[in-house]
């Protein structure tokens, strides 16, 4: 649900995410890809894919915490050799 938001309204779904400062550099962005668009059909893509590849980053690194929290809690798993 978070990608659909940050390929339609990326600043948006930065904020939702919870990265305001990447949600910022996404508004600032827009103007310029706005204008630049008009020229080049591809800016237009520029701020949505600067925002998909945002949230993808920071839900990966969500993601590799739990997972070390998680074997840092519990122990490695079964068999594990180090």
């Amino acid at each position: 649900m978070v990608y659909i938001l940050a390929i339609l309204l990326p600043p948006l779904g930065l904020l939702v995410n919870g990265q305001l400062l990447s949600a910022i550099a996404n508004l600032v962005m827009i103007v310029p890809c706005i204008l630049l668009g008009l020229i080049f059909p591809l800016f237009f893509l520029l701020p949505s894919a600067h925002a998909v590849i945002a949230v993808h980053m920071k839900r990966t690194d969500r993601y590799q915490k739990e997972l070390v929290e998680a074997i840092e809690r519990h122990g490695p798993p079964p068999n594990w050799r180090p």
